[in-house]
């Protein structure tokens, strides 16, 4: 699971670090290219709010393995797409398909042992985040040796892999509901209205996802640009820079267990928002300028992937029953915020350029940091009045 997790994911990130490439294969605007990442993203959301809460309902092997031959076709389409608007249908079908991913962690939740549900999470969210970061090296490196059509293709047969040995290796657990489709929808707006732990979470994962991804829209334009002018490979190679994500996932995962899920939240937020003051130094000629952007990604991946891992940890235990639904509320939402901080970056950098991408990648986490403060806040004065001493939340209601 986490091998595929890896894998599935990778499908969404190979044209992140392609911008530049893709722009000038379609002749192509900088907005434009801007607008195909984006379609992923929102395509993404989609498949979280109508499919994901399919794992609840449907015999979970087999809705993964449906879904994930639907990504071989649609990445297929797009390493032969003869226009932009092509590619961007076909991407945004492959972006519809690979929340297979999503149907997969909560199914590892289900089956981790009492009490290791933070570590079997940040086990399968490591290899995401690896996948994630390795789909950029990988996206490239086989776009400077083999263009960039390959890479698509590449992502197909990886992909194709993954769904055979799915198949072959998850368990067959019965459904955990039998309600119909459309009352299983309503029923993921019902626990958002009726779980505030959840909609602080959404708060938080999705201002962090959403500079995540107005960074990784743009910064391959302006690493492409003067005064770096690098090419696909070294654009991709910065990726690896956000190795410190993966670490994160793990330390964050072992904190859940130990109820500290709520204040490291707080903790990575704070990083991920001081992390920008290093990646906006990133346009600036020289070796300081590479390095500072460098130590920047560092310490925004360690700061995003914190947020995400230790949130997942509190929402899958708030109704065990129901974590696929738990997903895909917290999960659209995540990505909807993500589609945000797309859309609002290629504006940024079309208008003011990688200063203006930075001003906005600050802000976004500095909200959710604000939100944290005042959800922190009305937490202690609740347990002032309930006369309570501890500081430390219990770990499924964090």
């Amino acid at each position: 699971m986490t091998f595929a997790t890896g894998v599935i994911v990778a499908n969404n990130y190979y044209a992140q670090p392609l911008e530049d490439a893709l722009a000038e294969a379609f002749h192509a605007t900088s907005s434009q290219v801007g607008v195909v990442l984006t379609l992923i993203q929102l395509g993404y959301a989609f498949g979280l709010a109508t499919i994901v809460p399919l794992g609840d309902l449907l015999e979970r092997r087999k809705l993964v393995v449906t879904m994930l031959s639907m990504t071989v076709a649609g990445m297929l389409v797009v390493a032969v797409a003869p226009s932009l608007s092509v590619l961007g249908a076909a991407a945004t079908l492959v972006g519809l398909t690979t929340v297979a991913a999503q149907v997969l962690v909560p199914f590892a939740a289900h089956l981790a042992p009492e009490g290791q549900q933070g570590k079997t999470i940040s086990t399968v969210m490591s290899g995401l985040l690896i996948g994630v970061l390795v789909s950029r090296v990988v996206a490239g490196l086989v776009s400077q040796a083999l263009g960039w059509r390959a890479v698509f293709v590449l992502g197909a047969v990886l992909t194709a892999v993954a769904v055979v040995l799915l198949w072959r290796t998850l368990p067959v657990l019965p459904p955990t509901t039998k309600m119909h489709y459309f009352a299983l929808l309503r029923s993921v707006v019902t626990l958002l209205r009726e779980e505030p732990v959840l909609r602080w979470r959404v708060v938080y994962s999705a201002t962090s996802y959403a500079a995540f991804s107005a960074l990784w829209t743009s910064i391959g334009f302006m690493l492409a640009a003067p005064p770096h002018d690098f090419d696909q490979g070294v654009i991709g190679l910065f990726a690896l820079f956000g190795v410190a994500g993966a670490a994160a996932a793990r330390f964050a995962g072992r904190l859940a267990d130990r109820g500290w899920a709520h204040h490291a939240v707080g903790g990575f937020l704070l990083v991920s928002t001081l992390a920008w003051l290093l990646i906006g130094q990133g346009a600036g000629p020289g070796a300081g300028a590479v390095v500072a952007l460098a130590i920047g990604l560092l310490l925004f991946d360690l700061g995003v992937q914190g947020v995400h891992v230790s949130n997942q940890a509190i929402v899958y235990a708030l109704r065990p029953e129901a974590r696929s639904r738990l997903n895909s509320a917290y999960m659209t939402l995540y990505f909807l915020g993500g589609a945000v901080g797309s859309g609002l970056s290629a504006a940024a950098y079309a208008s003011n350029g990688w200063l203006g991408v930075s001003v906005l990648g600050g802000v976004l986490p500095a909200v959710g940091l604000a939100f944290w403060l005042v959800d922190t806040a009305m937490r202690r004065r609740a347990r002032e009045r309930a006369g309570v001493v501890s500081v430390a939340a219990p770990a499924t209601r964090a």
